[in-house]
């Protein structure tokens, strides 16, 4: 996501590199490349271009403090200004109303039905709502099915009904039954159509006045570039949705769409897709993905997916483990499982402050513990939770249950020994110059 822009960006400030001060001509210089990245990224022309100009005016009209260097003033304005194209605050979903009801619009396609489960679990676990899946996609038979597996997987109900070839009255019908059956949160999957289809525009727009949804959410492919920015304007006109899904945003995508719609059809961006799973949608923050987009990270979202992962309780029981050196192969398998609960391994990783960069070729397979999970569950429990008695036997038994060598195993018993001496010292140091030295010591 965003990595050639975030590559083009970066050469483009390298132009003020060693320049003692802002001037017009370098500023140019510079704003002429980060125009061109933007439109690499197929970034609206009028976007691109409003943007830089937004730029170039704030660069000199600064009073540029004498420490602060050209480069570094200039990447605070284009985070700043990237933040601000896109939104500037994250917006919250409306979830006011007894039952809140959301109506999904969008081309057929664009990931509507799967986001509508995502949306249904993640309303579910952190909001504790209590929601109601509607199949009004009356046209596609795998969109109902589709829908019914999605919702069996997250544990919520569907509501459809077979024969009745009228979306606006299953829309209606839905809500009733959720407020008979005291639920508080419908989102209506709608087929995907046309802007240039009249009757399927037509079809939705009555779906929206008949229901009253708290929230009309556009989804779009952000693949598709400029195309989900004109498809959007489109729909805005027609149905004046209140904000805007991008799916697929972690594939092969040149991030144009996410810097444009906002801009062209001043509505905010809600929600982003990051993968195949239902547990990968976000809130989108403006602020944070201008961070990745110039390759600063994204602690703060790392942290979050870390809370809301982990349990509270576990991790005093873990840190009380480690303060007494008793963390063993259980606490360690645990971990590894909390770690995947938190989503896709490279995409957590290029949250953290210049690993992206440095992990851009490197491809990072979701099943990289597989291998550690096997050799850990070939263990004896007695071996699990004392790791010191594993002896040479022992490693040759677990590798061949594994299905691994002994070097693979004994290098797992290393790391661990290594990763346990180190939660222990950090545990007891209180002084922060003695853990330093003390890591720097670990890294020889």
């Amino acid at each position: 996501m965003f990595e050639n822009l975030s590559e083009r960006l970066e050469r483009s400030f390298k132009i003020l590199k060693g320049e003692g001060k802002i001037t017009e001509i370098n500023v140019a210089e510079t704003l002429k490349d980060v125009r061109r990245a933007l439109l690499e990224a197929d970034v609206n022309f009028k976007v691109a271009k409003q943007f830089t100009d937004e730029v170039k005016a704030k660069a000199l009209g600064m009073n540029v403090i004498n420490a602060i260097k050209p480069g570094e003033l200039m990447v605070k304005i284009v985070h700043d200004e990237l933040a601000r194209l896109m939104g500037g605050e994250t917006a919250q979903v409306n979830l006011s109303g007894n039952p809140t009801v959301i109506l999904m619009s969008g081309l057929q396609g664009s990931g509507k039905t799967t986001f509508s489960g995502k949306l249904a679990r993640k309303l579910k676990s952190e909001q504790g709502k209590r929601p109601l899946l509607v199949a009004c996609d009356v046209y596609r038979p795998a969109a109902i099915d589709q829908l019914k597996v999605l919702a069996d997987q997250i544990d919520v109900p569907v509501y459809t009904e077979d024969g009745n070839k009228n979306p606006v009255e299953i829309a209606e019908n839905a809500i009733r039954y959720a407020k008979t059956n005291h639920l508080d949160l419908v989102i209506i999957d709608t087929a995907g159509r046309l802007a240039v289809d009249e009757q399927m525009m037509q079809e939705i727009a009555a779906i929206k006045k008949a229901v009253k949804p708290q929230e009309t959410l556009f989804v779009v492919d952000s693949m598709t570039g400029q195309d989900a920015v004109n498809t959007a304007k489109e729909f805005n006109d027609r149905l004046d949705f209140d904000g805007v899904v991008l799916t697929k945003l972690d594939g092969d995508t040149r991030g144009g769409a996410a810097l444009s719609i906002r801009t062209v059809v001043t509505k905010p961006i809600k929600f982003v897709g990051t993968g195949e799973k239902l547990d990968a949608l976000d809130l989108f923050h403006p602020s944070r993905m201008a961070d990745r987009i110039l390759g600063m990270g994204d602690i703060v979202s790392l942290v979050e997916k870390a809370q809301n992962a982990y349990d509270e309780k576990q991790a005093r029981e873990l840190q009380r483990k480690i303060a007494k050196n008793q963390f063993n192969f259980n606490d360690f398998l645990q971990q590894i499982q909390q770690i995947q609960k938190m989503g896709n391994l490279k995409e957590l990783a290029s949250m953290i402050p210049g690993v992206g960069k440095a992990i851009k070729d490197i491809d990072i397979d979701d099943n990289a513990f597989k291998g550690i999970e096997a050799i850990i569950r070939s263990m004896t429990e007695q071996e699990r939770q004392h790791p010191e008695i594993i002896n040479g036997s022992r490693r040759k038994r677990i590798a061949k249950g594994s299905g691994t060598d002994i070097q693979e195993v004994n290098r797992l018993i290393k790391q661990f020994d290594d990763a346990r001496k180190m939660m222990k010292a950090v545990s007891g140091i209180k002084n922060p110059m003695a853990l330093m030295r003390g890591m720097k010591g670990m890294r020889r």
